[in-house]
């Protein structure tokens, strides 16, 4: 199953539009779990707690790269949990890659071939013929960053050329140009709900956007979903990590989790 189909899927299944970012930050993980598999263990537990509260889980990368070889193992180990108990649950992998053609095939071989993952998300900066590789597998989802939820964001994205901001006009080159296999998400932080309407206006209701930012970066759960959601009640991806993962430091960090999941899952649909 492709990821768009996968990703609609999962999102009636559970009546869901939270995503959960597995980002594994090792000074926070609760002091119980220590040993060679301490990422992996943390993972597992909250993918127990959650998987029936969530439209896809978002590893980063960064947070197992840091860890080394044990760490890539923990991120493949992961994955492969996800795909063999819960198969029907989207992997949508952070990753922020950007480079030339021959090497982001590469990139694109770890991330698909490797892990397995459903989608990741790129840095447009290169253009389209850079990222001919991962645009070319046409069964995954590929999230290209956009308006990003950094609060510097703007040095380069919001500059002005010929009249239009620079996040507007990568909107409508991927929406217009790379979008070929109709398997092209944005990146559109929470924290700026206007830029989000923006873009909802220019690129229609049939692209789908992920939102970092709820929470801990500022964005507010009723104007980001005012600004985005399609007619239908979908249309975004909204995610949390910190806020859901680390809601508790204790042994009881997976209820804790659990419980926090619910109460977003149940304020989004709210808005829905």
């Amino acid at each position: 199953m492709d990821f768009k189909r996968k990703l609609h899927a999962s999102t009636a299944k559970n009546n869901s539009l939270l995503c959960v970012g597995l980002d594994p930050d090792s000074a926070k993980l609760p002091a119980t779990l220590t040993g060679a598999d301490n990422l992996y263990q943390f993972n597992k537990a909250i993918i127990d707690a959650t998987n029936d509260l969530v439209c896809a889980y978002k590893p980063n990368s960064a947070f197992y790269e840091a860890a080394g070889e044990q760490g890539i193992k923990q991120l493949q180990k992961t994955c492969a949990y996800i795909r063999e108990h819960h198969p029907d649950i989207p992997i949508l992998l952070d990753f922020k890659r950007a480079d030339i053609g021959n090497t982001n095939a590469y990139y694109a071989q770890f991330a698909f071939d490797y892990l397995g993952v459903d989608a990741i998300t790129i840095n447009p900066y290169m253009g389209r013929e850079a990222n001919e590789p991962f645009l070319g597998y046409a069964d995954k989802g590929i999230v290209v960053l956009c308006r990003t939820s950094n609060s510097g964001a703007g040095e380069f994205q919001d500059l002005e050329v010929e009249g239009k901001k620079l996040y507007q006009i990568v909107a409508e080159h991927v929406a217009r140009e790379w979008n070929d296999n109709q398997n092209c998400l944005l990146v559109i932080g929470a924290p700026y709900p206007e830029e989000l309407a923006n873009i909802r206006s220019v690129v229609g209701e049939d692209m789908t956007f992920l939102v970092p930012g709820v929470g801990s970066q500022g964005g507010s759960l009723e104007p980001t979903l005012t600004a985005g959601l399609t007619q239908a009640g979908g249309g975004l991806i909204i995610n949390s990590s910190r806020e859901v993962i680390f809601a508790s430091d204790g042994t009881d960090f997976a209820e804790v989790a659990r419980q926090k999941a619910m109460a977003l899952k149940e304020e989004i649909n709210k808005y829905r």
